[in-house]
């Protein structure tokens, strides 16, 4: 019996040695491949930033593909493990496996360090990963993390870099602890206060993942003040940017902010008020989804879905239960997403701001976008005018093709599912586990593509225009529009 019990023992102690080798292995192939993709391209922004991502999804697609982290010891598909590794890198949060069944403890471990990469930013936990090893921040890395925090200069650049990092942390387990008062109760001290930080890290990185097991999100605490709540603090702080959370800390008042804080303030919530308004109108006597609640959670459960169209990924209403009406609206909020350099995806909403400026500015006849006593500069109308039509156009072709490929689907339901990936939203009508082989591959694509940023991929496939051509005047014609 003693020796039974030793041998379970050391067993056990086996098998944790193994998950912390492998975990350790995750990180060494990590920086090995940071360095390699710096070498490869040289340090421009957008190869480093586009590749970084896709080397981590691969990297996390191996790792929950291995036995270790299946639930029941059987490997789990590479094919569904890379459809997860993306989702997660990504974080979307749309999945064809069950998270909280199918995967082990160390299986959601994974999940919550691909998660928490995938929220900061590649770049933001390579250049973290380097400071920890002693390694100095050259002048090039220093340019790429400019590019990926969206910064407008490069000096501070590695104080804002710690700044995010202990704000990150901050928050994450600020959340963790609101979590636990409900979460230990209900699953005992280990497994409760696991449950806390994943869900903490999945809220604050809008990735929307969740333990619960049989697809249901929040739909068991749709109803739970405290939980919801936290959850909407958490996907608001992280959907708003690390760039307007230090302004806000900074300077404290509206008129102080910078133009970038007051017009990320100002859409996000706007979209935020009318999101709720229409959820809530459209659905107040849907059997399905708000009808059988009471007044107070039919505000609530309205309030949390607009709060998770903003890219969140968590429900605490029947997504296939919503009325096409409701779906084709909710579209549009999820291809809008979060503020830019946060942890969301989407087109952005200072990207909606500026083209809705720009259109009032033309039916006013001005030559000038003018926004709280400061000039717009022309090329951002382009840049915004270029990310939507490039966003929308891959969703468009998306729900084109998926209708191709299943046509026994509801077209809406698969609109809603190519919109939730390329906002990387996470949300689904259709369910992503029914889609056929080929549309998840293009739903990987999609997510991909949303959370490295349309305009991004758009510039990485086009080639770059010579200066020569650039300097060529060409005579000008007019062309008749409208």
């Amino acid at each position: 019996m003693d020796s039974g019990f030793h041998r379970k023992n050391n067993e056990e102690l086996r098998g944790g040695t193994g998950r912390m080798r492998l975990t350790r292995s995750f990180f060494a192939l990590l920086y090995r491949a940071m360095r390699r993709i710096y070498r490869k391209t040289g340090f421009s922004p957008l190869p480093v930033i586009a590749t970084g991502f896709a080397v981590l999804i691969l990297l996390g697609s191996v790792l929950l593909s291995l036995p270790v982290a299946s639930a029941s010891g059987r490997a789990v598909p590479w094919f569904d493990a890379l459809f997860t590794a993306t989702s997660a890198v990504c974080v979307t949060g749309l999945i064809v496996v069950d998270t909280g069944t199918v995967y082990s403890t160390f299986g959601h471990v994974v999940l919550l360090v691909l998660i928490q990469i995938g929220g900061l930013g590649f770049m933001t936990f390579a250049t973290l990963l380097f400071r920890l090893m002693g390694r100095h921040i050259s002048l090039r890395e220093r340019m790429v993390m400019q590019d990926s925090l969206n910064a407008s200069e490069m000096g501070g650049i590695v104080k804002l870099l710690h700044w995010v990092a202990a704000c990150a942390v901050t928050i994450e387990l600020a959340g963790a602890l609101l979590f636990a008062f409900r979460f230990v109760p209900l699953y005992g001290w280990g497994k409760g206060l696991f449950y806390s930080l994943f869900h903490a890290v999945s809220a604050f990185c809008n990735a929307g993942f969740d333990l619960f097991g049989g697809g249901r999100s929040l739909t068991g605490f749709s109803t739970d003040l405290l939980v919801n709540l936290t959850a909407i603090a958490m996907v608001v702080f992280g959907g708003l940017g690390f760039g307007t959370l230090s302004d806000i800390m900074c300077k404290r008042r509206f008129r102080r902010f910078s133009l970038h804080t007051r017009l990320a303030l100002i859409s996000y919530g706007a979209l935020l008020a009318l999101g709720f308004l229409l959820n809530l109108a459209i659905e107040w006597n849907n059997p399905l989804t708000l009808g059988p609640l009471s007044f107070g959670d039919k505000l609530l459960a309205a309030l949390f879905q607009s709060v998770t169209l903003r890219t969140a990924g968590f429900n605490t209403i029947d997504q296939q239960g919503l009325r096409d009406c409701t779906k084709l609206v909710n579209g549009f909020f999820m291809f809008v997403g979060a503020a830019p350099a946060s942890t969301g995806g989407g087109i952005k909403v200072t990207t909606l701001a500026i083209l809705v400026l720009s259109v009032r500015m033309v039916l006013k006849g001005q030559k000038n976008m003018v926004v709280f006593g400061r000039r717009v500069d022309a090329s951002l109308v382009q840049r915004a005018l270029a990310i939507f039509s490039i966003a929308f156009a891959v969703a468009i072709v998306d729900v084109c093709a998926l209708s191709l490929l299943q046509p026994e689907a509801s077209f809406l339901d698969l609109y809603y599912e190519c919109f939730s990936a390329i906002g990387t939203v996470g949300i689904s009508a259709f369910g992503s586990a029914n889609l056929v082989p080929l549309g998840r591959v293009l739903i990987i694509i999609t997510m991909f593509v949303g959370r490295v940023g349309p305009l991004t991929m758009g510039l990485l496939l086009t080639r770059k225009q010579s200066r020569a051509k650039e300097l060529i005047n060409y005579p000008e014609e007019h062309i008749m529009i409208g």
